[in-house]
Parts: C-alpha cells; sequence; structure tokens
C-alpha cells in the first residue's frame, strides 16, 4: 500500500504536468481606463439626469455579454455618465429597453435580485482583489456589498453548475444616495456615492478600478462595460478604470450609532403564562475613519440582531455542522477582512459580546483585521468567567492577483485557552491557473491538559471558457480545535478532482450553453488516511448543466457513492437479542459499507415579471443514519418567489427529507419544512413582514434493519442506561411578525413578535400550543459627523 505521504506527492506532480500539457494563454484583455471630468457643483438625485453638469459627465458605452456568452455584444444599450465634486462620486445610468419587459419592484434593502439591476464595481485600492458593490434597481432600491476575487466555480458534487458567476457578499451596508424611474425606452438611475462611505488610498492623486454589470431579468443576460472573459482565473483583473481621481475631500469619519433593545418573553408556568421583560438595554456602535484607509469600530452591549428565526437547515451527514451566518452589523462591517480559506474566524462564537473592537483596513498593500471581544458569563464553560477573543488577520498582496496572508486566533476562558496560528496563500499564474493553500494548527488547553493539532488546505484550479477543472487536498486532525471559527467536521481528510467542459450555443439558439462535469472524491478517517488505507466515503458524481434561452437552467446529477461504517457514530447503540435463554444485549458494530446510487435533476426558471422559482428532486438509493442502512431516500426542495404587485413578495420554501426501508417500504425518518414569508414594502424605507415555518419530524423505532432486525438501544446518561429507541414525532412551528423602518443603514425601528408552537398531530393546526413568544422592540439612529 502506497503511504498518504507518497500518494499526496504524487498528486501534485500529476496535477503540475497536467498543468503543463494544458498551459495555453487566455485571450487579451481590453482594461478600459476613463478620466471623468472634477467639479464642484451638488445636484439634486431625483432620477433625472437633466442639470447641465451632465452634459460635461464622461460617457460610458460599449457594454459586451459576460453571462451566459462571454465575448457578445450587449443586447440591450447601456449608457452611463460620470463624474466627480469634492465629496462624492456621482453616476447617472440609462438603460434602454422596452418599458413591458423591465422588471421592477419597490423591494426592501438587498432583495432586487428578482429585478433588473446595475452593479456598480469600485475597486478603491486598485489592487483587483476586492471591490465595492453598489446595486440599484429601476426603482433606485439599493443592494450593496463585496465581490471578492476568485476563481471560476467548476460545477461539483451536488451542483451541476459551471456558468463561472461571481458571488457578492451582501452583508455590509454602505450610505449612498439613489433614485430611479421608468422611462418610455427603458429605465434611468441617479447615484451619489459619498468618499466618506468607503475606505481609498491615501495618495493625492490615484485611480480606481471600475466596472459595471446590468443584469436583464427577461433575457437572462449580464454584461459588463469593461469585458470579462470565462477563461480567466480572476473576475476583477479584468476591470477598467477610473483614473487622475484627485483632491478627493473625505472629511472627518466619524459614526455614532446609539441603540436600544426591549425584550418582553413568556412560557409556560405552572399557573399558567409566565411573561419576564422588558429589561431594556442601552448600546452604540462608533466608528472612526482614523485615516483614508483605515477604520477603527467599538461596540458596547450590541444588538443580537435576531428579528425572526434561523431558515431550518436540513442536515444530510450528521457528522458535519450545519453553519448559520452572522446577522449583527457591528460584525457584519468590514467582515470580508477577515475571510480565509479555512473559516477559522467566525464571529458568531461571541455570542453575547459585552463589548468589542476592531481595527480594519489596508496600509501599503496589507490588508489588516484585528477584533478583541469580551463576552457574556453565559458563554462560558465555567459559567463564571467572561471568554475573551482575539483575532489578528492579515493579508499582502502579491504580483498579479496573488497574496500570502496569516491569521491568529486567541480565546482565553478562565485558565483555559485556544490558540491557533494559520497561513495561507494564492498563486495566480497563466491568467487560468490558480493554487490557494492554507495550514494550521490548534493549541488547546482544557482542564490542565494541552493539545496540539493540524489542518491543512490545498487546492489547484484551471479557469478555463472551455475547459477547466478544481482539485483539493484537505485535511483536519481530530483533536484540531478553532473555538473562534467554524470547521463543519473534524477528524476527515478529503480529496477531490473535478474536470468540467463547457460548450457554447450560437447567438438566439434554444441551448445558450452546457457543462458537463465529473466530480471524483474521497474522503478518510485521519487515522486511516495516515495508515494508507483506501477512501472510508468515496464518490463520484456526473454533473449536467444546460443553460436555456430566456434563463432557464437544468441540472442533472447522477451519485455513485460508498460509505463505510462510522463506529464513532454509534459508540451509544446496543441490539437487544431474544434468544430461548431470555433478553440479552450485543454490541452494535453495522454494516461495514453502503453504496449510494440517486439522481438529482434541478430548475431553475427565469425571472419573470411576478414569478421565479427552484426546484431540485433527489431520489435513489442512500445510506440510512438513523440506523446505518440502506434506505430509498426521496429529497424534494421547492423555493418559489411571487409578486403579484410592485409592493407584495411572497417566498414559499419547501424542504422535504424522507428515508424509506426497502425491506418493507416504511419511513424510517421524515423531515417537512414548509416556510413561508410575506412582505409588503409600503415604501422603501417600510415594510411589514411575517414569516411561519413549520418543522415536522417524524422518527420510527430503530432496528437493526441491514442485518438482524432486532430493536435497537440508544445510553442516556441521564439514567445511566439504555432504553429502546421508539418512534418519536415532534411538529413545531415557528411565528415571525416585523414592522421595519429603515431610511438608511444604521438609522431603524423594528418591532417584532414571535411565537414558538407544537401540536401533536402533523399539519392538523388543531390542539395547538405556545411553547413560549416575545415581543422585540430596537431604536437606533445613525448620526454621521
Amino acid at each position: 500500500m502506497r503511504s498518504p505521504t507518497s500518494f499526496a506527492g504524487l498528486t501534485v506532480v500529476a496535477l503540475q504536468v497536467l498543468a503543463t500539457s494544458l498551459l495555453a494563454q487566455s485571450e487579451p484583455l481590453v482594461n478600459r481606463a476613463v478620466s471623468i471630468p472634477r467639479v464642484n457643483a451638488q445636484v439634486e438625485i431625483d432620477g433625472v439626469l437633466d442639470e447641465p453638469v451632465w452634459q460635461g459627465a464622461a460617457v460610458l458605452r460599449g457594454f459586451t455579454q459576460y453571462l451566459p456568452v462571454d465575448g457578445r455584444p450587449a443586447h440591450d444599450s447601456t449608457e452611463v455618465l460620470v463624474w466627480y465634486a469634492p465629496a462624492a462620486l456621482h453616476f447617472g445610468i440609462r438603460c434602454y429597453d422596452s418599458n413591458a419587459s423591465v422588471r421592477a419592484t419597490l423591494a426592501d434593502r438587498d432583495k432586487i435580485e428578482g429585478d433588473d439591476y446595475v452593479q456598480i464595481l469600485l475597486d478603491t485600492f486598485n489592487d483587483r482583489r476586492q471591490a465595492f458593490v453598489i446595486g440599484v434597481n429601476p426603482l433606485g432600491v439599493q443592494s450593496d456589498g463585496i465581490l471578492r476575487d476568485a476563481d471560476r466555480r467548476a460545477g461539483s458534487g451536488f451542483s451541476a453548475g459551471g456558468s463561472g458567476a461571481y458571488t457578492i457578499d451582501l452583508s455590509p451596508d454602505f450610505v449612498y444616495q439613489s433614485k430611479g424611474r421608468l422611462t418610455g425606452s427603458g429605465y434611468e438611475i441617479e447615484i451619489r456615492i459619498p468618499f466618506k462611505s468607503l475606505p481609498y488610498q491615501a495618495d493625492r492623486e490615484q485611480d480606481w478600478g471600475l466596472n459595471i454589470i446590468r443584469r436583464v431579468q427577461h433575457s437572462g443576460f449580464e454584461d459588463t462595460w469593461s469585458p470579462v472573459l470565462q477563461a480567466n482565473a480572476s473576475f476583477l483583473s479584468q476591470s477598467g478604470a477610473l483614473t487622475g481621481l484627485a483632491e478627493l475631500r473625505r472629511g472627518l469619519v466619524l459614526d455614532l450609532n446609539p441603540e436600544t433593545t426591549a425584550r418582553v418573553t413568556g412560557e409556560r408556568a405552572t399557573s399558567g403564562w409566565a411573561y419576564s421583560g422588558p429589561d431594556p438595554e442601552l448600546g452604540g456602535n462608533l466608528r472612526w475613519g482614523v485615516t483614508n484607509n483605515l477604520t477603527l469600530s467599538g461596540t458596547m452591549n450590541p444588538d443580537f440582531s435576531q428579528i425572526e428565526a434561523d431558515v431550518a437547515r436540513v442536515q444530510f451527514d450528521p457528522r458535519s455542522a450545519v453553519f448559520f451566518p452572522e446577522k449583527r452589523p457591528f460584525f457584519l462591517e468590514g467582515i470580508e477582512h477577515f475571510e480565509l480559506p479555512e473559516r477559522l474566524i467566525y464571529t458568531r462564537r461571541i455570542a453575547a459580546p459585552i463589548a468589542a473592537v476592531k481595527l480594519t483596513g489596508k496600509v501599503s498593500g496589507t490588508n489588516v483585521a484585528l477584533l478583541s471581544g469580551v463576552d457574556d458569563q453565559t458563554s462560558s464553560a465555567t459559567g463564571s468567567d467572561n471568554p475573551v477573543h482575539n483575532w489578528l488577520r492579515m493579508r499582502r498582496d502579491l504580483g498579479g492577483q496573488s497574496h500570502l496572508g496569516v491569521a491568529y486566533t486567541d480565546k482565553i476562558d478562565g485558565a483555559d485557552y485556544n490558540r491557533v496560528p494559520s497561513v495561507d496563500g494564492r498563486l495566480v499564474f497563466g491568467a487560468l491557473y490558480s493554487v490557494t493553500f492554507q495550514g494550521a494548527a490548534s493549541f488547546t488547553r482544557s482542564g490542565g491538559t494541552v493539545t496540539n493539532a493540524p489542518l491543512w488546505n490545498l487546492a489547484f484550479s484551471r479557469s478555463g471558457r472551455t475547459f477547466g477543472f478544481t482539485s483539493s487536498f484537505r485535511g483536519v486532525h481530530p483533536e484540531f480545535s478553532a473555538q473562534g471559527g467554524f470547521i463543519s467536521r473534524s477528524d476527515v481528510v478529503n480529496a477531490s478532482f473535478a474536470p468540467r467542459v463547457t460548450l457554447f450555443g450560437r447567438a438566439g439558439a434554444l441551448l445558450e450553453s452546457w457543462t458537463g462535469s465529473v466530480s471524483m472524491s474521497g474522503a478518510w478517517d485521519y487515522d486511516r488516511f495516515m495508515a494508507g488505507n483506501i477512501p472510508d466515503d468515496p464518490k463520484l458524481h456526473l454533473n449536467g448543466a444546460f443553460g436555456l434561452r430566456g434563463g432557464w437552467q437544468v441540472g442533472t446529477t447522477l451519485v455513485i457513492e460508498s460509505f463505510k461504517y462510522p463506529p464513532q457514530l454509534y459508540s451509544d447503540y446496543v441490539i437487544e437479542r431474544t434468544t430461548s435463554a431470555g433478553v440479552d444485549t450485543i454490541p452494535y458494530t453495522g454494516t461495514d459499507r453502503l453504496s449510494n446510487l440517486d439522481l438529482l435533476v434541478s430548475l431553475t426558471t427565469p425571472r419573470f415579471q411576478s414569478f421565479s422559482g427552484n426546484f431540485r428532486i433527489i431520489y435513489g438509493r442512500d445510506e440510512n443514519f438513523y440506523e446505518w442502512a440502506p434506505a430509498n431516500v426521496f429529497f424534494l426542495t421547492v423555493d418559489i418567489n411571487w409578486r403579484p404587485t410592485e409592493q407584495l413578495r411572497v417566498n414559499a420554501l419547501y424542504n422535504h427529507q424522507q428515508y424509506i426501508r426497502p425491506s418493507d417500504l416504511s419511513t424510517v425518518g421524515m423531515r417537512r419544512i414548509p416556510r413561508l414569508k410575506l412582505e409588503y414594502q409600503l415604501s422603501r424605507s417600510i415594510f411589514v413582514r411575517f414569516v411561519g415555518q413549520y418543522d415536522a419530524v417524524v422518527q420510527d423505532s430503530l432496528r437493526d434493519d441491514s442485518r438482524t432486525n432486532d430493536p435497537i438501544l440508544i445510553y442516556d446518561a441521564g439514567s445511566d442506561s439504555y432504553s429502546r429507541a421508539g418512534r418519536e414525532v415532534s411538529n413545531d412551528l415557528r411565528v415571525d411578525w416585523l414592522f421595519s423602518y429603515r431610511p438608511t443603514p444604521g438609522t431603524v425601528f423594528f418591532l417584532g413578535y414571535g411565537s414558538s408552537l407544537e401540536e401533536p398531530g402533523a399539519f392538523r393546526f388543531r390542539r395547538i400550543g405556545r411553547v413560549n413568544d416575545g415581543f422585540f422592540l430596537k431604536l437606533s439612529y445613525l448620526f454621521r459627523v
């Protein structure tokens, strides 16, 4: 048996040979640059470009298509006017189209994905690694975030895609003004971006990276001002530029954001229903622009921002934890600076902070981020200490699109600690190829015992227009601990290789693009990999993605897998055996290996005027983790968006997960989660929202289905005994109401009510009983100097 070290070495050599044989120069880039006028003038942001200053603005034309097929002239004309005043950058955008074809709703902030829209990408440090995204729909509704440079995605796993679309993190919010209006020839947008809303270089005269993206929903096309080719490992390196920006006046950047929150919570009591609260809490955030490129922020008792329940996530493998995103404003600001290939920094680990301070920015080509926070005693393992978190992240730009970074996290909880240093980087070469790597180690003291353990991650990708691939090699030691981060699964080694081929149809054809990919991967328990064993869980996924005219997307995946018995999951299982001598228990050993064969089919509709939807079905033979036996599985996901009017939005989401025993066609486990969200937008800043989520779970009495059919007993630590794994049923309902007034980021008024309920019979809606409920109030105001 070849050792893991030699296997990894041969893999790297093979990938290098493959890279050399496939090396080809990408098509030449057409990077555009424009010098825009500086005018000491003010205009009214009303969506009407009628002031004289617009007559002298620089004009950007000649958009080309990026998706679904790059390099073609844009089907719809776009004209962008740009100029800047000493304190702000101004854009006037004319999008030509049939008025009847324009998709436009009065949406909430960051909810314009179903509309036509324009996104301005501003790379204020001109490093082609990160851009601030300013998005606006035809009515002026805003959507903003961060676009970080990354490789083109190749379809793998349960993803049958490969379109190469970039990813935008919509978490950050920026303060800017925008208005839009429909016209007889399409729509017009007017935008003013204050310089104090964005960090940028300290030079007296500077260039900014720029690109502009236009999304046309009725055709499904995406156009860019500076041409972007899919045969390139970098999206942002193909941006154009605003040149010669001089004497920018940012002024004093000082934001004070006081807030107050109050909660009234109720739960069942021995005599009726008991409420506690409101217990109002005062807190706030302070943001100071130390320089143009460094920002210092602090918070006291920050808002928990849990104005509605997290979306229930369906778990496929109980060995992997479920991730939930950050929602608190203080931690969202500048969160992009803490990003790593492996999520060693996860801000939700500071669960109930008393105070925190943060420094973020970029100095001489180096991104710097430092965060220190003191958590409440309820987050301490002892219950009497205040855990202290210290996180440091630095990333240095190298030539081209490459970078090298370091990170350090430190959690101190009484006498215990967890410290994790990390080194990472991304090397881009030949325009098509990139290597991403990370190595980390954890040093943990708990109860007087110190443990050290490693983590590593290596990925190699080719981002070609027609042919590309991704490959990765990742390992997490069973004792690796990142108490300031999120590692979905430890004690695992993963290796994968996923080549893809993309073909494009002619202009106007029914089939616009087709991507076929093969994902080959293996997963080992860490020690089994180090011992040189074959993969515990080998997987082969055959993927196909079809892009059809008008924005239709169809995906298929044939799943061929094999899973080895994981004894650590069943250490508390035994089997009850009845013999002529009586009842006895025997150890649970489980079938050594289960084989899977599934088919996945997905469908994504275009963004119609009032409707869009996503559908996914998985059916076949898969592992039944309840009993570690084969099962016929049926998974269904339906996600429908309906916009019957300009102001009303309806989202219906349904997840269905069912495991059926092949032996007698009985259901061993089933989970059904319908979720309904209704939003009514009274104005751009006011909306009312209702969210209802039902979670119905049933688990049959467990038995040794793959071997003896005898009952399974599970150890109960509370009673220090084994008991039969009998039938379990839960039917939980969560309801949330919210009134929201948010004229600008930081200034909000939230009034909400949430209630958790349950009933004995699934979806009967009879004998429903409250478990707990509560009212929530938040007031905050942004004072900007």
